[in-house]
């Protein structure tokens, strides 16, 4: 292969801004791992959190190296009529539905186990399963990855410049995963915050399966602005209990 034509301007700029836009659609399988980590020993989170991370990235290059497999994932695989509506799905579609269901489903029971545990739930013997929580993240990588892979198709035409892309998209995820989770862990509301937004994430999957797009900029948007009032919540905390050394002094 040509190194040149491969670092043309043209290539170049396709590789910034596709690894841009990875980077901007693995916040949620960020904010995933993260939570899922914080179930495990803190001395297991930070390996499980570089784990899961690189099983994202294997996921997404194997996936892009199989490109023809993965554009034929949304050819029509099972149609049918339902009150008078034409409806039909394709392996794409299912697998979005499936992992929407799936990631709402988890991110409820994480919402109860977190509203029902105590400190004294923290003992050792109630984390859980490193190895269920490594399959849980590969499992809910395969359906992040999906979009990732399909905008990376879009938007470059050179493969090279795609996994190149998803290398280091991955690379800043893991840069910036350690202090994301600790920041998560630290706030209980944080981590509802967190989970509310797979819920989301969780209904938009399901939605576009059944052929209803949300634009994923609805979503951002949401979270931004859900992280920002908590911003505000946790200065407005430090800036009370300021308050009373302030009077004393």
């Amino acid at each position: 292969m040509d190194i040149a034509a491969l670092f043309s301007a043209e290539n170049l700029l396709a590789l910034a801004t596709l690894t841009l836009l990875e980077i901007v659609l693995g916040v949620d399988n960020v904010v995933f791992i993260a939570v899922l980590s914080g179930r495990l020993p803190e001395a297991q989170q930070k390996l499980a959190r570089r784990i899961g991370l690189i099983a994202a990235m294997v996921m997404r290059i194997l996936l892009l190296l199989s490109i023809s497999w993965v554009m034929g994932l949304g050819d029509e695989l099972l149609a049918f009529n339902s009150f008078g509506h034409a409806l039909s799905f394709s392996a794409k579609d299912l697998i979005l539905i499936g992992g929407g269901a799936l990631l709402m489903v988890k991110s409820v029971r994480e919402i109860h186990h977190l509203v029902a545990a105590t400190d004294e739930q923290k003992a050792p013997g109630k984390y859980a399963s490193f190895n269920a929580v490594i399959v849980q993240i590969a499992i809910m990588d395969i359906i992040f990855s999906l979009d990732s892979v399909i905008t990376a198709v879009g938007m470059a035409d050179d493969i090279s410049i795609m996994v190149i892309a998803v290398v280091i998209s991955v690379a800043v995820m893991m840069v910036a995963a350690e202090p994301i989770s600790n920041f998560v862990q630290r706030r209980r509301s944080l981590k509802m915050l967190a989970l509310s937004f797979l819920i989301l994430i969780g209904t938009m999957l399901v939605a576009e399966g059944f052929g209803q797009h949300v634009s994923k900029g609805y979503i951002y948007f949401a979270m931004a602005f859900g992280v920002g009032v908590e911003m505000l919540n946790i200065l407005g905390d430090k800036i009370r209990a300021k308050l009373p050394s302030m009077k004393k002094s």
